[in-house]
């Protein structure tokens, strides 16, 4: 017998759709039911590793981490990763299948709904509860046709909706109401319910507002969810958290963290195609980490103590925008002063002699000069490495938790001295003066003792350290209570049904 399910969308993009999701996983899960979550397709260039060896978006893994179950692919069958403008990588049942222009994917997505179907299904088998997300706004009705991430693919199943609203945003009666009188009344029918989310004041107040909703739409209307602060402390998917501002770190942690009691300063240059920006998670939720995103027209700060270059979709690319910034002055300087630099996938590559592709595989062919601190050389290639791996830190001969997810290969002599052991192999590299060393390695910062002693190194001083991952357990384990007070879970439950898989054909299209 398959699951029931239920899936949320939203009238807009970021408009808490993943995180509400994330809090149901977790508090039916601490309910005692078998919860999975599914999102048939995302954009994000915010992945992690699956168990199964494939990538899928940050948000579904950590709604499995919600759930208390290990991510597998088929949570987001489908994953677009922006390359440029108007294409992107596109990613199906955790594997590149190739780049497509958006008018290219739009062309043949439909075909994809068979494997969002079947992945579903694969899910539905074992749970009890199926909670699916979809992407972006519900009512963006110029997408309608052949659409696969919202009423395309509930349709497909028969699967109840309830659709989000942000209050926060303003004019969320209408927003909700607009959705109702735009879309196709064949979708409207499955709406079972709207959300109203981010409420910030007296609930109470907001009584009269929910029956006009419930009136206006012939659905009950849901909370509101009021503001919940500690949601920054999870890891964000979408870049819009880290833009608009040149000091992210400050704008997103607690008024205790601001009280000048920070002790190292971090510097991370905002890429535009910025990827896993999540590996910097456990450094922003430090209490002595001043984490920086420096946005494009900003210098990078002479007292730092620390420059990392992040991941990026498109490394060529980005290196060219980080130059053009004039940051790659500002990051010789840095050495020049005997400070340490840090990169992390495409920033290590970076940080070499010269990144080819002579392939195109991440655009023109061609190559490119890097900054030239580390005694390496990149070549990119079409095979992509999707691992959990587990390392010893070279520096500290600390355990290491983290993942492989690129392309391309790295060779040079500042190889031999590598920035971790993975199973008696050297990986990464680290320079000759010690100043500047990469990885391939996403999410290290996560493992807590060596985090602490990397950054207590870096200023020759003792940080107080802390346990990430105990602290993203407990701000899931008190947005599931946070939802328990505000919302009626056992309503929200009884509108989930078992879907119709009968319901699509053998291309995965609906019937009714």
């Amino acid at each position: 017998m398959s699951a029931k399910a239920l899936m949320l969308m939203g009238t807009g993009s970021d408009v808490g759709k993943s995180l509400i999701v994330a809090g149901l996983c977790r508090a039916y899960k601490l309910r005692g039911l078998k919860v999975l979550p599914f999102k048939p397709q995302n954009m994000s260039n915010n992945a992690a590793v699956t168990i199964d060896g494939g990538e899928i978006g940050r948000a579904q893994a950590l709604q499995a981490l919600a759930a208390g179950v290990e991510p597998v692919s088929a949570m987001n069958p489908i994953l677009l990763k922006p390359e440029h403008e108007a294409g992107a990588q596109v990613i199906i049942r955790g594997k590149r299948v190739g780049s497509m222009s958006a008018k290219e994917y739009f062309s043949k997505r439909q075909k994809y709904l068979s494997a969002a179907v079947q992945a579903f299904e694969e899910l539905s088998q074992n749970a009890d509860l199926v909670l699916v997300e979809g992407a972006g706004s519900a009512s963006e009705i110029n997408l309608r046709k052949n659409d696969i991430a919202n009423f395309g693919f509930a349709r497909a199943l028969n699967i109840p909706v309830v659709v989000i609203g942000d209050i926060a945003r303003g004019g969320v009666i209408a927003s909700l109401y607009g959705t109702f009188k735009v879309i196709d009344p064949k979708d409207a029918k499955l709406i079972v319910a709207s959300l109203i989310n981010r409420f910030q004041g007296d609930p109470l107040l907001f009584e009269e507002g929910k029956n006009q909703i419930a009136s206006l739409t012939n659905c009950p209307c849901l909370g509101p969810v009021p503001h919940f602060a500690d949601a920054s402390l999870l890891p964000a998917e979408d870049i819009l958290g880290l833009t608009g501002t040149q000091d992210v770190g400050e704008e997103e942690i607690g008024t205790e963290e601001k009280s000048g009691t920070k002790q190292i300063k971090i510097a991370i240059p905002l890429l535009p195609r910025i990827a896993n920006f999540d590996d910097f998670d456990p450094l922003k939720a430090h209490s002595g980490v001043d984490l920086q995103f420096i946005a494009p027209g900003n210098t990078i700060p002479v007292d730092a103590d620390l420059i990392i270059l992040p991941g990026s979709k498109t490394t060529r690319a980005d290196l060219e925008f980080l130059i053009n910034q004039g940051w790659d002055i500002d990051i010789k300087s840095h050495h020049r002063r005997g400070k340490k630099i840090f990169g992390i996938c495409a920033g290590f590559q970076m940080l070499g002699k010269t990144i080819s592709d002579p392939h195109g595989i991440e655009g023109d062919k061609g190559s490119s000069k890097g900054l030239g601190l580390l005694n390496i050389t990149t070549e990119l290639d079409a095979h992509k490495q999707l691992r959990v791996e587990q390392a010893i830190d070279a520096q500290f001969n600390l355990p290491l938790f983290g993942y492989h997810m690129h392309m391309g290969k790295t060779d040079g002599p500042d190889c031999a001295r590598g920035f971790a052991d993975v199973h008696g192999v050297a990986e990464g590299a680290k320079s000759l003066d010690g100043l500047v060393s990469g990885t391939y390695l996403h999410g290290v910062f996560a493992s807590d003792e060596y985090r602490n002693k990397f950054l207590s190194h870096v200023i020759s001083d003792e940080l107080k350290s802390f346990n990430y991952h105990q602290q993203i357990d407990q701000v899931l384990n008190d947005f599931a209570s946070h939802l328990e007070q505000h919302l009626d879970l056992d309503a929200l439950l009884d509108m989930a049904r078992s879907p119709v898989f009968a319901n699509a054909d053998s291309e995965g299209r609906a019937k009714n």
